[in-house]
Protein backbone atom coordinates (compact mmCIF):
# COMPACT_ATOMS: atom_id res chain seq x y z
CA UNK A 1 0.00 0.00 0.00
CA UNK A 2 1.62 3.36 -0.67
CA UNK A 3 0.79 7.18 0.45
CA UNK A 4 -0.05 10.30 -1.15
CA UNK A 5 0.22 13.05 1.64
CA UNK A 6 -1.49 11.65 4.55
CA UNK A 7 -4.03 9.21 2.89
CA UNK A 8 -2.89 5.57 2.10
CA UNK A 9 -3.77 4.01 -1.41
CA UNK A 10 -4.59 0.47 -1.92
CA UNK A 11 -3.87 -1.36 -4.84
CA UNK A 12 -7.05 -3.11 -6.83
CA UNK A 13 -8.19 -4.91 -9.30
CA UNK A 14 -11.22 -4.75 -11.78
CA UNK A 15 -12.90 -6.93 -14.47
CA UNK A 16 -14.42 -5.95 -17.21
CA UNK A 17 -16.70 -9.38 -18.19
CA UNK A 18 -17.74 -9.89 -21.13
CA UNK A 19 -19.92 -11.58 -23.20
CA UNK A 20 -21.83 -11.40 -26.36
CA UNK A 21 -25.89 -12.07 -26.64
CA UNK A 22 -26.71 -15.07 -29.02
CA UNK A 23 -29.66 -13.36 -30.42
CA UNK A 24 -29.18 -9.51 -29.43
CA UNK A 25 -32.56 -7.56 -30.80
CA UNK A 26 -32.06 -5.62 -34.22
CA UNK A 27 -29.11 -3.22 -35.21
CA UNK A 28 -27.84 -4.01 -31.56
CA UNK A 29 -24.53 -5.25 -31.78
CA UNK A 30 -23.75 -8.42 -29.18
CA UNK A 31 -21.37 -7.32 -26.65
CA UNK A 32 -22.45 -7.19 -23.29
CA UNK A 33 -20.89 -6.42 -19.92
CA UNK A 34 -21.52 -7.62 -16.60
CA UNK A 35 -22.42 -4.84 -13.90
CA UNK A 36 -23.58 -4.67 -10.27
CA UNK A 37 -25.15 -2.27 -8.32
CA UNK A 38 -22.99 -1.81 -4.86
CA UNK A 39 -24.74 -1.58 -1.83
CA UNK A 40 -25.87 1.52 -0.39
CA UNK A 41 -24.28 0.67 2.84
CA UNK A 42 -20.53 0.31 1.41
CA UNK A 43 -17.84 2.53 2.23
CA UNK A 44 -16.49 2.97 -1.23
CA UNK A 45 -19.00 3.52 -4.16
CA UNK A 46 -22.25 2.68 -1.79
CA UNK A 47 -25.19 2.91 -4.38
CA UNK A 48 -22.77 2.62 -7.36
CA UNK A 49 -22.84 0.66 -10.51
CA UNK A 50 -19.35 -0.71 -11.22
CA UNK A 51 -17.61 -3.77 -12.58
CA UNK A 52 -16.85 -6.61 -10.89
CA UNK A 53 -13.34 -5.92 -8.31
CA UNK A 54 -11.86 -4.74 -5.15
CA UNK A 55 -9.10 -4.01 -3.14
CA UNK A 56 -5.46 -6.59 -3.47
CA UNK A 57 -5.60 -9.23 -0.29
CA UNK A 58 -2.83 -9.98 1.82
CA UNK A 59 -3.60 -13.63 0.59
CA UNK A 60 -3.51 -12.47 -3.35
CA UNK A 61 0.21 -13.62 -3.64
CA UNK A 62 0.59 -15.44 -6.70
CA UNK A 63 1.60 -19.31 -6.39
CA UNK A 64 4.44 -20.12 -9.91
CA UNK A 65 3.13 -23.57 -9.79
CA UNK A 66 -0.45 -22.96 -10.09
CA UNK A 67 -0.35 -20.37 -12.81
CA UNK A 68 -0.62 -20.31 -16.74
CA UNK A 69 0.12 -17.74 -19.29
CA UNK A 70 1.65 -14.16 -18.94
CA UNK A 71 4.00 -13.98 -15.59
CA UNK A 72 4.02 -11.35 -13.27
CA UNK A 73 6.82 -10.08 -14.94
CA UNK A 74 4.86 -9.67 -18.10
CA UNK A 75 1.76 -7.95 -16.48
CA UNK A 76 4.00 -5.36 -14.97
CA UNK A 77 5.38 -4.45 -18.19
CA UNK A 78 1.95 -4.00 -20.02
CA UNK A 79 1.20 -1.61 -16.88
CA UNK A 80 4.32 -0.47 -16.09
CA UNK A 81 4.59 -1.69 -12.40
CA UNK A 82 6.44 -4.42 -10.35
CA UNK A 83 5.76 -7.36 -10.48
CA UNK A 84 5.18 -7.87 -7.20
CA UNK A 85 2.17 -5.54 -7.69
CA UNK A 86 0.98 -6.95 -11.14
CA UNK A 87 1.12 -10.59 -9.68
CA UNK A 88 -1.30 -9.49 -6.83
CA UNK A 89 -3.24 -7.42 -9.13
CA UNK A 90 -3.83 -10.63 -11.17
CA UNK A 91 -4.67 -12.90 -8.41
CA UNK A 92 -6.95 -10.35 -6.96
CA UNK A 93 -8.77 -9.83 -10.21
CA UNK A 94 -9.38 -13.61 -10.74
CA UNK A 95 -10.18 -13.89 -6.82
CA UNK A 96 -13.14 -11.04 -7.01
CA UNK A 97 -14.91 -12.20 -9.93
CA UNK A 98 -14.87 -15.81 -8.37
CA UNK A 99 -16.53 -14.18 -5.05
CA UNK A 100 -18.79 -11.59 -6.57
CA UNK A 101 -19.80 -13.43 -9.95
CA UNK A 102 -19.05 -16.78 -9.45
CA UNK A 103 -16.86 -17.03 -12.34
CA UNK A 104 -13.85 -18.96 -12.46
CA UNK A 105 -10.86 -18.04 -14.38
CA UNK A 106 -9.05 -21.14 -13.81
CA UNK A 107 -9.26 -24.36 -14.91
CA UNK A 108 -7.10 -28.18 -15.45
CA UNK A 109 -3.89 -27.68 -16.69
CA UNK A 110 -3.80 -27.62 -20.38
CA UNK A 111 -7.54 -27.62 -20.55
CA UNK A 112 -9.98 -24.81 -20.70
CA UNK A 113 -11.72 -23.56 -17.58
CA UNK A 114 -15.47 -25.25 -18.50
CA UNK A 115 -18.23 -25.76 -16.51
CA UNK A 116 -17.66 -25.67 -12.44
CA UNK A 117 -17.53 -28.45 -10.48
CA UNK A 118 -20.00 -29.54 -7.57
CA UNK A 119 -17.66 -28.20 -5.36
CA UNK A 120 -17.05 -24.52 -6.57
CA UNK A 121 -20.47 -22.81 -4.40
CA UNK A 122 -18.28 -24.03 -0.71
CA UNK A 123 -15.21 -22.98 -2.21
CA UNK A 124 -16.61 -19.47 -3.43
CA UNK A 125 -18.58 -18.96 0.52
CA UNK A 126 -15.47 -20.11 1.80
CA UNK A 127 -13.37 -16.88 0.00
CA UNK A 128 -15.99 -14.78 1.00
CA UNK A 129 -15.33 -15.47 4.70
CA UNK A 130 -12.29 -15.41 4.44
CA UNK A 131 -11.52 -19.05 5.54
CA UNK A 132 -9.26 -20.15 2.50
CA UNK A 133 -7.28 -18.48 -0.09
CA UNK A 134 -7.28 -18.63 -4.03
CA UNK A 135 -4.40 -20.22 -3.87
CA UNK A 136 -5.28 -22.65 -1.78
CA UNK A 137 -8.41 -23.59 -3.73
CA UNK A 138 -6.20 -24.07 -6.95
CA UNK A 139 -3.81 -26.20 -5.17
CA UNK A 140 -7.10 -28.38 -3.71
CA UNK A 141 -8.67 -28.57 -7.18
CA UNK A 142 -5.05 -28.72 -9.39
CA UNK A 143 -6.55 -26.07 -10.87
CA UNK A 144 -4.49 -23.29 -12.05
CA UNK A 145 -5.26 -19.65 -12.28
CA UNK A 146 -5.48 -18.88 -16.03
CA UNK A 147 -3.85 -14.99 -16.45
CA UNK A 148 -4.16 -15.67 -20.52
CA UNK A 149 -7.87 -15.05 -20.17
CA UNK A 150 -7.47 -11.64 -19.09
CA UNK A 151 -6.48 -8.68 -20.70
CA UNK A 152 -5.13 -5.57 -19.69
CA UNK A 153 -7.76 -2.52 -20.19
CA UNK A 154 -6.87 0.47 -18.28
CA UNK A 155 -5.12 2.25 -14.73
CA UNK A 156 -7.05 4.52 -12.35
CA UNK A 157 -5.94 6.10 -9.76
CA UNK A 158 -8.41 7.85 -7.13
CA UNK A 159 -8.04 11.43 -6.82
CA UNK A 160 -6.52 12.85 -3.52
CA UNK A 161 -10.32 14.19 -2.38
CA UNK A 162 -12.07 11.27 -1.51
CA UNK A 163 -12.13 9.94 1.76
CA UNK A 164 -10.39 6.35 0.22
CA UNK A 165 -8.35 5.91 -2.39
CA UNK A 166 -7.46 2.98 -4.48
CA UNK A 167 -4.90 2.00 -7.35
CA UNK A 168 -6.81 0.06 -9.66
CA UNK A 169 -5.41 -1.82 -12.63
CA UNK A 170 -8.54 -3.01 -14.88
CA UNK A 171 -8.57 -5.87 -17.11
CA UNK A 172 -10.80 -7.24 -19.55
CA UNK A 173 -12.45 -11.06 -19.72
CA UNK A 174 -14.81 -13.13 -21.55
CA UNK A 175 -17.20 -15.18 -19.55
CA UNK A 176 -15.82 -18.78 -20.07
CA UNK A 177 -18.00 -21.20 -22.32
CA UNK A 178 -20.11 -23.23 -19.67
CA UNK A 179 -20.46 -20.62 -16.48
CA UNK A 180 -23.09 -18.26 -15.72
CA UNK A 181 -22.21 -14.88 -13.87
CA UNK A 182 -24.94 -14.21 -10.92
CA UNK A 183 -25.57 -11.48 -8.13
CA UNK A 184 -25.09 -13.71 -5.27
CA UNK A 185 -22.73 -11.44 -3.27
CA UNK A 186 -23.33 -9.51 -0.70
CA UNK A 187 -21.63 -6.40 -1.97
CA UNK A 188 -24.34 -5.61 -4.84
CA UNK A 189 -28.37 -5.38 -4.76
CA UNK A 190 -28.53 -6.55 -8.13
CA UNK A 191 -26.53 -7.70 -11.22
CA UNK A 192 -26.99 -8.19 -14.80
CA UNK A 193 -25.49 -8.18 -18.12
CA UNK A 194 -25.77 -4.99 -20.14
CA UNK A 195 -24.92 -3.91 -23.78
CA UNK A 196 -22.87 -1.05 -22.95
CA UNK A 197 -24.62 1.64 -25.09
CA UNK A 198 -27.98 0.76 -22.93
CA UNK A 199 -25.82 1.24 -19.44
CA UNK A 200 -24.88 4.56 -20.71
CA UNK A 201 -28.17 5.08 -21.76
CA UNK A 202 -30.42 3.43 -18.67
CA UNK A 203 -29.97 6.05 -15.55
CA UNK A 204 -27.44 3.75 -13.59
CA UNK A 205 -25.02 6.06 -10.99
CA UNK A 206 -22.05 4.85 -12.28
CA UNK A 207 -18.60 6.08 -11.29
CA UNK A 208 -16.37 7.87 -13.86
CA UNK A 209 -13.82 4.99 -14.83
CA UNK A 210 -17.45 2.88 -15.65
CA UNK A 211 -18.66 5.57 -17.35
CA UNK A 212 -15.54 5.72 -19.65
CA UNK A 213 -14.76 2.38 -20.06
CA UNK A 214 -18.75 1.77 -21.26
CA UNK A 215 -17.88 4.69 -23.84
CA UNK A 216 -15.27 2.79 -24.88
CA UNK A 217 -16.61 -0.19 -24.85
CA UNK A 218 -19.22 1.36 -27.95
CA UNK A 219 -16.91 1.61 -30.14
CA UNK A 220 -16.97 -2.58 -30.65
CA UNK A 221 -19.73 -4.95 -31.42
CA UNK A 222 -17.99 -8.21 -30.13
CA UNK A 223 -15.67 -9.63 -27.52
CA UNK A 224 -13.26 -10.81 -29.75
CA UNK A 225 -12.70 -7.31 -31.15
CA UNK A 226 -12.26 -5.73 -27.31
CA UNK A 227 -9.80 -8.50 -26.74
CA UNK A 228 -7.79 -7.50 -29.95
CA UNK A 229 -7.49 -4.04 -29.19
CA UNK A 230 -6.35 -4.46 -25.62
CA UNK A 231 -2.98 -4.58 -26.71
CA UNK A 232 -3.12 -1.32 -28.01
CA UNK A 233 -4.61 0.50 -25.01
CA UNK A 234 -2.92 3.28 -22.95
CA UNK A 235 -1.78 2.02 -19.90
CA UNK A 236 -0.89 5.40 -18.46
CA UNK A 237 -1.95 5.74 -14.98
CA UNK A 238 -5.13 8.01 -15.05
CA UNK A 239 -5.20 10.35 -11.93
CA UNK A 240 -8.64 12.31 -12.94
CA UNK A 241 -9.83 15.59 -11.27
CA UNK A 242 -13.09 16.60 -11.18
CA UNK A 243 -15.00 20.59 -12.29
CA UNK A 244 -17.97 21.53 -11.34
CA UNK A 245 -20.77 23.92 -13.16
CA UNK A 246 -24.17 25.14 -11.41
CA UNK A 247 -25.88 22.37 -13.38
CA UNK A 248 -23.33 19.40 -14.07
CA UNK A 249 -20.17 17.44 -12.83
CA UNK A 250 -16.92 16.96 -15.29
CA UNK A 251 -13.91 14.75 -15.03
CA UNK A 252 -10.82 16.25 -16.32
CA UNK A 253 -7.92 13.47 -17.73
CA UNK A 254 -4.32 14.15 -17.99
CA UNK A 255 -4.80 15.14 -21.36
CA UNK A 256 -6.88 17.54 -21.01
CA UNK A 257 -10.24 16.36 -21.90
CA UNK A 258 -13.82 16.91 -20.29
CA UNK A 259 -16.12 14.36 -20.00
CA UNK A 260 -19.62 14.81 -18.03
CA UNK A 261 -20.19 12.67 -15.59
CA UNK A 262 -23.90 13.70 -14.25
CA UNK A 263 -26.23 16.22 -15.04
Amino acid sequence: MSVDGDKPIRPAATVLLLRDHPAPPPGVPPLQVFLQRRVTRMAFAGGMTVFPGGGVDPADVPDAERWAGPDPADWAAAFGVTPEVAGQAVSAAVREVFEECGVLLAGPPGGQPGSLTARAPLWRRQLTAHSTSLTQILVDSGYVLRSDLLAPWAHWVTPPNEGRRYDTLFFAAALPAGQEADAHTTEAVEASWWHPADALAGGPALMPPTLLSLRDLTRFATTAEVLAACGERDLTPIHPTFRKDASSTYVILPDGSEHLVSP
